[in-house]
């Protein structure tokens, strides 16, 4: 259906999105039963998807906060997980740039994969959009997905305050990252990108306070990058050829 009035581009966005409301809601359970393992109550575990709102970073921070890491440690790590949304801003920039203030800082807490994925190509593919229709089409994309999330953790710190400790949950937490990066993987400078981190990683684990997450965090992204601009010269030689 054509987006003619902001109202339209909304309900649009809200379409878009709703399908990955089966990828966020279970993983939004899966965190609220993991916060209940490490400890939070459920209005902390709510408020930790409320205040940061963003999958990786949330599961991230709960893992170090196991271990007992500094909250100086714990905050890096998260930030550094969560580079990817930088560049997100960046992209969206030209296509949102000139809102409000206050209409950005609302779209900069909203700014999700699955949120950007979804309107880069829209704004993209339609460049006839005005401002307000795009902002309302961004918003629209987290229209039920933002609340499932919430919801989600909620449900899931109730039901992971009544697992019994002798079941123990902590293999989950791994899972849940490996399920997480496996989509990621989709070009050969993701592959180099993930290989190169975990290679970082394994040595690194000596250093203190976890400080081997971001060390194999910031290799990885310097050998993906470097990868990317080497596939890319490539290319160009073989285009001028």
């Amino acid at each position: 259906m054509a987006i003619t009035t902001t109202k339209s581009a909304f309900w649009k966005g809200f379409r878009d999105g709703a399908p990955f409301l089966l990828v966020s809601g279970p993983f939004g359970l899966l965190f609220g039963v993991l916060a209940a393992e490490a400890g939070l109550i459920v209005p902390e575990a709510l408020v930790f998807s409320l205040s940061v709102f963003a999958g990786s970073a949330q599961f991230t921070a709960l893992q170090l906060m196991q271990e007992n890491t500094p909250t100086l440690i714990i905050l890096v790590s998260a930030l550094a997980v969560n580079l990817r949304v930088a560049m997100y801003s960046a992209s969206l920039t030209p296509y949102l740039g000139e809102a409000p203030l206050w209409q950005r800082a609302c779209a900069a807490y909203l700014t999700v994969d699955q949120s950007y994925a979804l309107s880069i190509v829209q704004f993209e593919n339609n460049p006839q959009m005005t401002l307000s229709q795009r902002l309302a089409y961004f918003f629209g994309t987290n229209g039920c997905v933002a609340p499932g999330w919430m919801a989600a953790t909620f449900i899931g710190a109730l039901l992971g305050a009544q697992v019994p400790d002798s079941w123990g949950l902590d293999f989950v937490l791994p899972l849940a990252f490996l399920a997480m990066v496996g989509p990621m993987l989709r070009t050969p400078a993701h592959v180099i990108a993930c290989f190169a981190a975990v290679a970082t990683a394994l040595p690194a684990t000596a250093l203190p306070y976890n400080l081997g997450l971001i060390v194999a965090g910031m290799v990885g992204m310097m050998a993906g990058a470097q990868a990317e601009l080497w596939i890319e010269q490539r290319k160009t030689g073989k285009d001028a050829a």
